[in-house]
């Protein structure tokens, strides 16, 4: 049964597309996530998260979908602006409460982050956080994807679908990242389990922020609303990160 939305943005259905630019959209996610994740190297990133973008939406317009399907249409760009502000103001606010208690405070303590420099961090978090990261799975997963299977199913199954692929997408990234973080690491243990237990709750945490993020979209009607709450969670997670570490190290 499809779950009813008022006030939702979405394309309308349309009976009788082929199914090929979904297969498409999918082995073009699959290279680009192997390569971004093993094959590239980092100064590399945001050239294939432009060029991933850049393909993806040509095979959105060649699939039917125009920029105000995909929720890049300038008439909802004030709407998604408002969403993605408060979305940030609410992630800063959450990051500053966690940030002052030292239970919470060890869910920063990546040390990967810890390890650069302040530069470093900078333009992680301000260009290839935004830039990269965001913009690519931004126009993938709630611009490209949504709006494609939204012109083939019901509203509910297309999020579903949607957010369960943004979820695997995280398979690669979350790999050792229990290694990294000790509060991670100390819920998921250690060695091939810890690393299993890790990527499974990377995959369900994604899973439903991609269910957040796509009905942030649907009710703005324009993916910059979870970007910008994409961004915040990142972008800023990193800059949290580095400023408690280095903190916490000069004490």
């Amino acid at each position: 049964m499809d779950l009813v939305f008022p006030g939702a943005i979405y394309p309308v259905q349309v009976e009788g597309l082929p199914w090929w630019p979904l297969l498409l959209v999918g082995v073009t996610l699959i290279v680009l996530n192997i390569v971004n994740n093993r094959i590239a190297p980092q100064t590399h990133y945001l050239l294939w998260a432009f060029v991933g973008s850049v393909v993806l939406l040509a095979i959105g317009l060649l699939d039917g979908s125009d920029f105000t399907d995909m929720g890049l249409g300038f008439s909802y760009l004030l709407p998604g602006l408002v969403w993605a502000g408060v979305s940030i103001a609410a992630v800063t606010l959450i990051y500053l409460i966690g940030s002052a208690f030292k239970k919470t405070r060890e869910a920063f303590a990546d040390q990967r982050i810890g390890a650069l420099s302040g530069g470093r961090v900078l333009f992680q978090s301000l260009v290839e956080v935004p830039l990269g990261t965001v913009l690519l799975e931004e126009i993938a997963f709630r611009a490209v994807l949504f709006s494609m299977l939204a012109r083939r199913f019901d509203l509910t199954t297309s999020i579903v679908i949607s957010a369960i692929a943004f979820g695997l997408w995280h398979i690669l990234p979350s790999i050792g990242t229990h290694e990294e973080n000790p509060a991670l690491g100390s819920v998921m243990g250690s060695g091939r389990r810890g690393s299993i237990l890790a990527v499974v709750a990377s995959v369900v945490t994604t899973t439903f922020a991609g269910v957040l993020f796509t009905l942030m979209r649907i009710f703005s009607g324009s993916v910059i609303a979870p970007m910008g709450f994409h961004w915040a969670t990142n972008g800023l997670g990193y800059a949290f990160s580095w400023v408690l570490l280095r903190f916490r190290g000069r004490n």
